[in-house]
């Protein structure tokens, strides 16, 4: 049962910090104490369980194949901001390196786009199945 408390209290303060209206708030809390002794709580437990254990796994494929993705493509989002004061300060430069990244993307060949694409959604499925199994953490 403590550790049911300590579930509890981290989901009411997220509760807490994403719903900013108080009626909407306590109604999400109210259901949070109803499913305390519910099977469902059992589930939501499981689940966080998981993702915490993937989290703190030492492994470097569990732990940071999903976040270094993520980095990959946070990186290619934010080079739009010195693209724009490139362009801002010298248009042909920019339009140049803008030219030269669009020939290499197209210059990889599809399939690996989509062994890349398949292989990485494998991955995510196959390990939310062996976390919600039990099989693995």
């Amino acid at each position: 049962m403590a550790f049911v408390d300590g579930l509890i209290g981290p989901i009411a303060s997220i509760i807490d910090k994403i719903i900013p209206d108080p009626k909407a708030r306590d109604t999400a809390k109210l259901e949070l104490l109803k499913l305390q002794g519910s099977q469902e709580l059992e589930n939501i437990r499981t689940q966080l369980s998981g993702i915490l254990a993937e989290a703190q796994s030492a492994a470097p494929w569990t732990s940071r194949a999903r976040p270094s993705f993520l980095y990959v493509m946070y990186a290619m989002l934010l080079w739009a901001i010195p693209m724009g004061v490139i362009s801002a300060i010298q248009p042909e430069t920019a339009a140049n390196i803008a030219a030269g990244m669009n020939a290499y993307l197209n210059g990889l060949p599809e399939p690996l786009y989509a062994l890349f694409g398949t292989g990485y959604l494998g991955y995510t499925v196959a390990r939310q199945c062996g976390i919600s199994r039990g099989t693995e953490k």
